[in-house]
């Protein structure tokens, strides 16, 4: 009942209620959208192709673009590219003086940087879909294109290219007019699309034998377990003891209270699954279609469950479970802000002592961090290549729906409280992981 009255809680707010509104209605057109089938291609014969030749390659990719890729609609590239041009925009921030400059601006500077995001979303799509278009010519003798030549590897690259870009737009209206962030939305509603079939082709392998109650239900145990350790990391925090002098300004005494310096457990979120799976998927993704033995040969090298994909793929989380990190906290900036306005770790000496300690207390948080994202990831992979247990949905996509789902209702939470409303926890307000 109590959530129940949240929702309705909702609708009392003209505000609120017209971004979600109009959230849903962006995720409904994405949708509609990955059911547009590419000129030129017998979509219907090449899912059928691509998911016995390619099975797990094909149904990884397919949890971020909801079932697109199999199907290769106009969106069958997904929000992917734009992950990755943000990934090589954020490394070449750190590299390249004259970038880091600039996302040092502000407003001028974020703008200028999502531009260039844009334009390398443009460019990574481009060479995507012209390895896609050039390997589908090639698959079967060219079975699945009905016009092969220029032309059609020339359509394939302006259709899905404008699709990838498509969905940008769609993501960026989201986080401008709607509630919570659109990109990571996006992918939730991918991965959310696939649950009706994963459903319905659990209850076959029950009715067909295949899979046994028990270990039906051992599985139902496992997600549960999961679910239940990603909330409760997702909302941990570290608490630093802070206290801030007294000051004598006039006849008033400022300061002298006592708080303390949250750090999350997790602080890069879902950050960097996302990001390690954008760039393992980049060169697996054309290579799938390249029908070349030893270009095959490293599609599967590359497919979930292969040790070289469970070895880069944990590699990648750990390195930007670190970048990112470093990119949203700045320990020196801590420490001189609270040497500024009075305050101090007790007994930790202000300045470059307490830049250093906060900056040990944040690199063991994260690498706990890494270690609990790296578990949850591949996790559900060892179980589905060495024991065989059917996971229709991997760790990474269950981190990813948990995660975006925790931040989407820490936003409406807000909402709510900021207007006197009671929010969907009555002891409090969810944390999201940007707190």
């Amino acid at each position: 009942m109590a959530i129940l009255q949240s929702f309705q809680n909702i609708l009392r707010i003209p505000e609120l209620k017209r971004r979600v509104i109009f959230t849903l209605s962006i995720l409904v057109v994405f949708r509609i959208g990955s059911h547009i089938p590419t000129p030129g291609i017998d979509g219907e014969a090449l899912s059928k192709f691509l998911t016995e030749r390619a099975g797990a390659l094909m149904g990884f990719f397919d949890m971020f673009t909801g079932g697109a890729l199999s199907q290769m609609t106009i969106f069958a590239l997904g929000i992917m590219p734009y992950i990755s041009a943000s990934i090589i925009l954020q490394l070449l921030t750190v590299v390249i003086p004259a970038l880091g400059s600039l996302a040092k601006e502000g407003e001028r500077g974020r703008k200028k940087i999502i531009q260039y995001t844009r334009y390398g979303t443009v460019i990574i799509s481009a060479i995507q879909s012209f390895g896609i278009a050039s390997g589908l010519e090639g698959m079967s003798e060219g079975a699945f294109v009905q016009n092969p030549g220029w032309s059609f590897r020339l359509m394939t690259m302006i259709t899905l290219t404008s699709g990838t870009v498509f969905i940008m737009w769609l993501g960026e209206q989201i986080t401008e007019r709607g509630i919570g962030n659109g990109i990571s939305l996006i992918i939730f509603a991918g991965i959310v699309a696939r649950l009706p079939g994963a459903v319905i082709n659990t209850i076959s392998l029950l009715r067909t034998g295949e899979l046994h109650l028990i270990l039906m239900l051992v599985l139902i145990i496992i997600m549960v377990v999961a679910i239940g350790v990603i909330i409760f990391v997702e909302r941990g925090q570290r608490k630093i003891p802070m206290q801030y002098a007294k000051r004598v300004v006039g006849r008033k005494v400022y300061g002298g209270q006592s708080t303390h310096l949250p750090l999350k457990i997790n602080s890069a979120g879902v950050i960097p699954p996302i990001f390690a799976s954008s760039i393992i998927m980049f060169p697996a993704t054309i290579a799938g279609f390249i029908a070349i033995p030893w270009v095959q040969e490293l599609a599967r090298q590359l497919s979930p469950g292969t040790l070289l994909y469970m070895v880069l793929y944990v590699g990648m989380i750990f390195f930007f479970c670190y970048f990112y990190t470093a990119i949203i906290f700045n320990p020196q900036d801590i420490a001189d802000n609270l040497k500024k306005y009075g305050g101090f770790i007790p007994g930790i000496r202000p300045g470059q002592s307490t830049a250093e300690y906060i900056y040990r207390v944040l690199a063991r948080l994260t690498f706990g961090g890494a270690i609990y994202l790296s578990v949850i990831c591949i996790m559900p992979d060892i179980l589905g290549a060495y024991f065989n247990v059917p996971f229709y949905f991997g760790g990474t996509s269950i981190l990813i729906v948990v995660g975006v789902a925790l931040d989407t209702v820490s936003q409406i939470e807000s909402h709510l409280l900021m207007r006197s409303y009671e929010g969907f926890l009555k002891k409090g307000r969810i944390r999201g992981r940007r707190g």
